[in-house]
């Protein structure tokens, strides 16, 4: 490793404190991490081993799952006092349930370091007063991603403006996509579009329906505002598609993953995802529709609005760590420029202001880069994220159930909605919210 005036590179990539540490510093630490899993992780993961070769520790992964699966797992830990891991995925979605989970990250990240992030990201990873995590991407907001050969076929757009009235063009509003999607759709070989239906996934795609139809899901004193007008409408919108064989039938079990990997098969025209699959979707080695991938801001609501519920992922470090230092710097190490160049090349939205500059700059000569990173700014700046309350997480395991039977066709989505606004009210004023 070439050393600069006594120090190493590595040294200066890991420097903490105000400090910076030696070539294996941390020889013979073995760091437990539980971290969030998926395709579109790996690449950053496989950096790990670089991280060990510097330092001298071994990271240990015990555990490797979706961020819904971690969450219980998380609450598992601290109800069994079993938190003695050092390093687990985060999220700003799921962060304020953990405030005895993490350690605050300021005394072991020097400041210059985080002044490199975009200050919006770290002011949202610092609750009550504490740095919670280093954060991964800026924001998880979705665009639409389309198959381009739908919309060049000149019988399919003669038939559909027979249908529909009006011209097949990439969908400007919700209703637009339904429309298209119910179109498209040729079950059981192809489907118009897909969405996830379970767990928190599908509440937030309601969430940002109900504000794009100029409603809100809660009210500022956090009662239930989404059984409304926007709302019905909103839900009706999932009850539309599912009941005219636009979707698959098995989407009310879908979570990310099965999103990500069911466009890339290319049974889906169009697919409602989040950036980090742009890569993954154009890669001819990977996805059936590589070469064939448009990218366009998400659809607008009856409000003439265009709406992203949003978040980011992020690494956080236990307060039982027995050697928090070395933990910090796997961190660090993890959200760094070098691993968000890394990230970003295949579509995440980068966290640190210096890989905005890069992200633009490779952008400029790649048309489906170009894109893409026009699709994810549009849409990103109405993006909004979830509402600030601890019981976020609760308040969508009561939600969903109820969305789900109206989908299914269970429940009328009057009675749905009913129930699940019943539900959240019970849990805020049990936990004294109002």
């Amino acid at each position: 490793m070439k050393r600069l005036a006594g120090v190493s590179v590595a040294a200066l990539m890991l420097g903490l404190s105000g400090t910076a540490f030696a070539e294996g510093e941390f020889a013979g630490v073995t760091l437990e991490a539980k971290l969030i899993g998926g395709q579109q992780y790996e690449a950053l993961y496989a950096r790990i081993p670089e991280w060990e070769k510097m330092t001298g520790a071994t990271v240990k992964i015990i555990s490797q799952k979706n961020h819904f699966e971690l969450d219980k797992e998380f609450k598992s830990d601290l109800a069994a006092s079993t938190t003695n891991w050092c390093v687990g995925s985060n999220h700003s979605s799921f962060a304020s349930q953990y405030p005895s989970l993490y350690t605050d990250l300021t005394p072991l990240i020097p400041a210059d370091q985080v002044a490199e992030y975009v200050p919006a990201n770290i002011a949202a990873a610092t609750l009550d007063g504490k740095l919670v995590m280093l954060p991964r991407a800026q924001f998880d907001v979705s665009a639409l991603y389309y198959q381009k050969s739908l919309y060049t076929d000149p019988a399919k757009a003669e038939a559909f403006k027979a249908k529909f009235g009006y011209d097949l063009a990439v969908p400007e509003t919700w209703d637009q996509l339904r429309d298209q999607a119910e179109f498209f759709a040729s079950p059981p070989n192809f489907y118009g579009t897909q969405y996830a239906g379970k767990d928190e996934a599908i509440v937030g795609r309601f969430y940002e329906l109900v504000v794009a139809n100029g409603g809100k899901l809660f009210n500022d004193d956090f009662s239930p505002a989404f059984n409304s007008d926007a709302g019905k409408q909103s839900l009706q919108w999932f009850v539309d598609l599912y009941k005219a064989g636009a979707v698959p039938p098995g989407t009310t079990n879908y979570l990310w993953d099965d999103l990500g990997n069911g466009f890339a098969s290319g049974t889906i025209g169009l697919n409602l995802d989040w950036p980090g699959w742009a890569g993954f979707f154009n890669d001819p080695a990977a996805s059936k529709v590589a070469g064939n991938v448009g990218v366009a801001p998400a659809p607008k609501g009856s409000a003439g609005v265009r709406t992203g519920w949003s978040g980011f992922h992020g690494f956080s470090v236990t307060e039982n760590c027995a050697n928090k230092e070395a933990a910090a710097a796997l961190v660090l190490f993890l959200t760094n420029e070098e691993s968000q160049i890394l990230e970003s090349s295949a579509g995440p939205l980068p966290s640190r202001t210096k890989v905005w500059e890069h992200v633009v700059d490779a952008a400029k000569s790649d048309p489906y880069k170009t894109e893409v990173l026009a699709a994810f700014q549009e849409t990103g700046k109405t993006a909004f994220a979830v509402p600030a309350t601890p019981y976020w997480i609760e308040a969508t395991n009561l939600i969903y159930p109820e969305l789900q039977a109206a989908i299914l066709g269970d429940k009328t989505v009057d009675e749905a909605l009913q129930a699940a606004s019943d539900a959240v009210d019970g849990l805020m004023r049990e936990n004294g919210v109002y």
